[in-house]
């Protein structure tokens, strides 16, 4: 067996784990501390999502926005007790939520402090089994089509693994790569990045309240949500026809209507799919493209010009 199809054997299995019964991944994320005695009315009228009354454990997604509308961060909330809050957010981007949220904070009783905490996910329909240690935070997560726990909290003694059963598979960044694809789920650096609006990655039901009142950013997302969230550019998955020998397709390949007349966006994440038995990516991709519909990826390699086939399709990408 070449190295190649040991690897895709492999990921095959913690793909499946996954979904049949629980796999974990070690998971780079930034956390952050909010307290303060005005610690919620503060994130109220600064994030996209209600956290008034938020009990202690239960989480929720939200936005960080500019006034004009635009993502600056994709966080998830926890109540933590005591009126104040655990943010965590995808690795290298807790210093941004810290700096977004010291920005407005004007005549207002609010600490932010970083957390030197780990985060371990669990997926799968065993997942509450699989745990075996006691992590500060258990935080429900639901995805299309898989669901789990995340497990937040300051490494304990023989590594955050440690949270987990041995006997549960340990998850690759391939395998998890493509759950998340196949999943539809946006990242901060990737999917979202400076000038994306939340329209644009399928996370405004996910993320934003409209009966909680102002927040930062409001009117933009409120104005789309009103016309129907039509927006020029939408995220959308990208199923690729793997040449024979396979070729490695690397983010950033350019996605090209089927003529090749118009470049339509740009492949943001890529991972083989076990399920698919090819590669997937996600893209955000002009409204000229209406998935199901063939596409055209290229991108260049040591001078030479690659193209391969593919389809646009709706998220979450079915298996």
């Amino acid at each position: 067996m070449t190295a190649v199809a040991e690897a895709r054997a492999r990921q095959a299995l913690e793909y499946e784990a996954l979904h049949s019964s629980a796999a974990v991944h070690l998971l780079p994320r930034d956390v952050l501390r909010v307290d303060g005695v005005d610690a919620e009315s503060y994130l109220q009228g600064q994030c996209s999502q209600d956290v008034g009354g938020l009990e202690e454990g239960r989480s929720v997604d939200a936005l960080l926005l500019s006034p004009q509308g635009k993502i600056d961060a994709f966080v998830r909330i926890t109540g933590a007790g005591d009126g104040g809050f655990v943010i965590d957010t995808d690795a290298g981007f807790g210093s941004v939520v810290a700096a977004r949220l010291e920005r407005f904070k004007l005549r207002v009783k609010v600490r932010i402090d970083p957390l030197d905490w780990n985060c371990v996910a669990v997926r799968g329909p065993d997942s509450a089994a699989a745990i075996v240690g006691r992590p500060d935070r258990v935080v429900a997560v639901e995805w299309p089509g898989l669901s789990g726990l995340d497990l937040l909290g300051p490494s304990p003694a023989g590594g955050p693994s440690a949270w987990v059963a041995d006997r549960v598979v340990r998850c690759g960044d391939e395998a998890w790569e493509a759950a998340r694809i196949h999943a539809g789920i946006p990242v901060n650096g990737r999917e979202v990045v400076d000038g994306t609006i939340p329209a644009e990655v399928g996370l405004v039901d996910r993320t934003v309240s409209f009966t909680k009142g102002c927040f930062t950013g409001q009117e933009l997302v409120a104005r789309l949500d009103a016309r129907g969230s039509n927006v020029a550019r939408r995220l959308c998955g990208v199923v690729i026809q793997d040449p024979s020998p396979p070729v490695s397709v690397p983010v950033g390949a350019s996605v090209l209507t089927a003529d090749g007349e118009h470049e339509v966006g740009t492949l943001s994440s890529v991972a083989y799919s076990p399920a698919l038995h090819g590669s997937i990516a996600l893209a955000r991709l002009h409204r000229r493209v209406t998935p199901p519909e063939v596409v055209r990826v290229i991108w260049e390699d040591d001078g030479h010009t690659q193209r391969v086939g593919a389809e646009a399709r709706p998220l979450p990408l079915g298996e």
